[in-house]
């Protein structure tokens, strides 16, 4: 092989390795806190622009921030408890899409507009069951706060966020599962993947 295709192959073998491998080493390499900062600016971002855009942009402007912070099979295995075993691998897979698309749509529905809001990081500390509790706080103009605490658990391609607990203790995850129960019983999971689904398209048709 001439010296110089030689130089081009491994010039081309480097650069592959560094779009390939460098993104997903620095995704896996990431803490719990710089997660949660990540998803937080995210949000600040979309906050700053919602006067120009429509319940549906907020939307697609959001998922992939969701999708890298969250981890939302596992919220939603938690969310509906025993339920999960029961299904089928379909309906889990309609499950997550479900959840998912119904978490977003809130995210795009609640946060509006901006105010001048800004997040604060206070401390990062363990929590149950190798749990890493991120707590933040969400400074309003006027400068109150609200407390916002992230429950984050290391996988193999690094943190997730696994639940949010707001001021006073309310777990974001225990709210869905006292929710969704009823509807479990009363139309199984089949019922809850319609209920969530319609949900999402009720906020994001706004």
């Amino acid at each position: 092989m001439p010296v110089l295709r030689k130089i081009y192959y491994i010039k081309l073998l480097i650069l592959l390795a560094i779009i390939f491998i460098a993104p997903a080493v620095n995704a896996a390499e990431m803490t719990s806190s710089k997660v949660v900062e990540r998803f937080q600016a995210n949000l600040l971002e979309v906050m700053k622009e919602a006067n120009t855009l429509s319940v549906q942009q907020r939307y697609a402007r959001l998922r992939p921030s969701v999708e890298k912070s969250f981890h939302l099979p596992l919220m939603i295995q938690i969310a509906i408890s025993n339920h999960w075993k029961d299904s089928t691998t379909s309906e889990r897979r309609q499950l997550v899409n479900a959840f998912r698309r119904m978490s977003i749509s809130i995210l795009a529905t609640l946060f509006d507009g901006y105010s001048g809001e800004t997040f604060k990081l206070v401390e990062e500390k363990p929590g149950p069951q190798n749990t890493t509790l991120v707590v933040t706080k969400l400074v309003k103009s006027d400068q109150s706060t609200v407390e916002i605490s992230y429950v984050t658990r290391q996988f193999k391609n690094g943190w997730r966020i696994i639940d949010v607990i707001l001021d006073r203790g309310i777990s974001e995850l225990m709210v869905r599962r006292s929710e969704y129960r009823l509807i479990l019983k009363n139309r199984g999971v089949a019922g809850l993947i319609s209920v969530l689904n319609g949900k999402a398209d009720e906020l994001v048709s706004r």
